[in-house]
C-alpha cells in the first residue's frame, strides 16, 4: 500500500514539536505511530473518537514522563488528517481539546467538499 502523507491541522506540528507539550520520548512514539497509519496499519493503542467526527481515532501513549494523545482520521484516500496533539492531564479528555478536534475536522470535511 502507498504511504499516505500527513496533513498537519492548525498547531498540531507546532504542538508536536513544542518541548512543554510532548517530551522527546513522546514526539517519537507519536511519530512510530503515524508512520503505521500512513502505511495503512493501525496505531499500537488507540481507541475511536467518533464524537469528534465519523471515523477519528485517538492514538494513546502513555510513558514515564506523561500522557500524550494525538487525533486524528485516516478514512480519506488523499491523507492522515491529523487534527490535534496534546498533553492529557485528567482521565478524561477536555472539552476544549475535543472542540479543537471537532472544529478542525469540520473544516477538513468542508474543504473536501469543495474539490
Amino acid at each position: 500500500m502507498k504511504e499516505k502523507p500527513i496533513d498537519w491541522r492548525g498547531s498540531s506540528l507546532r504542538d508536536i514539536k513544542d518541548d512543554d507539550i510532548f517530551t522527546p520520548n513522546a514526539r517519537r512514539e507519536a511519530g512510530r505511530q503515524l508512520a503505521q497509519v500512513q502505511v495503512g496499519l493501525e496505531p499500537d493503542r488507540w481507541k475511536p473518537f467518533d464524537d469528534v467526527g465519523a471515523g477519528t481515532k485517538e492514538i494513546i501513549i502513555n510513558l514515564d514522563d506523561g500522557w500524550f494523545r494525538v487525533m486524528y482520521v485516516a478514512k480519506f484516500s488523499e491523507a492522515v488528517y491529523v487534527l490535534h496533539c496534546f498533553k492529557k492531564k485528567t482521565n478524561t479528555t477536555s472539552k476544549h481539546d475535543k472542540d479543537v478536534a471537532a472544529a478542525r475536522y469540520k473544516a477538513v470535511i468542508l474543504e473536501r467538499s469543495k474539490k
